[in-house]
């Protein structure tokens, strides 16, 4: 007995409840109904408000979005069309080389590419991963055609490929390659990008094509005798 009483009590208050919320429903409509005419110009004005405002910033998002990517075409597309002379790239500041680089490697295919030059970099400029997938660290020398790349800066390459736990490290540079230091590049598997390579491949050819002939290039006596000729007037 003592539980049916406590059921029907327990029914009585849940009736209670739902007959309140449907009186305070009915109350905020008939009060919505009386003061429509004097609240809706706000209601809707803040939800014009709210409109303009997030296409507001859904177009400056757009335009944003936009204008990188067309920077990032236009200079791919630049790359592509091989309109840098090495002229052109001697004139470039060392970022400048550094983000040429990085636009070639993407030009052939690599990926997770960044810059990463500057203070503390750990001897790398550029790092990704090339298109067999493969991770590779870049240094770039934007140096003057008459100077010559020392071994000691190939084994800074080669421990910032240590660092970065890198398969491949490519040396890129603006001019010529010492005879030890092409010889410590052959050793150490290094890739080693001197001028004459370098304009290849900014005129088309691959990366990785560029492995094929590394360590040669740089030609014999005659040839360096010619490259004085040319650059060290």
């Amino acid at each position: 007995m003592a539980g049916r009483r406590r059921g029907t009590a327990a029914r009585r208050r849940r009736a209670a409840r739902l007959k309140a919320v449907a009186a305070g429903g009915g109350l905020a409509l008939v009060l919505l109904a009386v003061f429509w005419s004097a609240v809706w110009p706000y209601i809707t004005g803040a939800l014009v408000l709210g409109g303009v405002g997030a296409a507001g910033w859904w177009l400056w998002r757009t335009d944003r979005l936009v204008r990188g990517r067309d920077r990032l075409w236009r200079q791919e597309e630049a790359v592509k069309a091989g309109h840098r002379t090495l002229a052109k790239v001697d004139a470039m500041t060392g970022t400048e080389f550094e983000d040429l680089v990085a636009s070639l490697c993407r030009r052939d295919g690599c990926t997770q590419v960044r810059r990463v030059g500057g203070a503390n970099d750990n001897g790398a400029d550029v790092v990704g991963r090339l298109p067999d997938g493969r991770s590779v660290v870049i240094q770039c020398k934007r140096y003057a055609p008459t100077s010559t790349i020392a071994s000691r800066e190939l084994r800074d390459l080669l421990g910032a490929k240590v660092h970065f736990a890198a398969d491949l490290a490519v040396f890129v540079t603006t001019t010529r390659f010492s005879r030890p230091s092409e010889k410590f590049a052959l050793q150490h598997g290094i890739l080693a990008v001197h001028r004459d390579h370098l304009g290849l491949w900014n005129n088309g050819a691959s990366l990785l094509s560029l492995s094929e002939v590394n360590g040669q290039g740089q030609g014999d006596s005659r040839h360096r005798a010619r490259w004085k000729q040319a650059y060290e007037k």
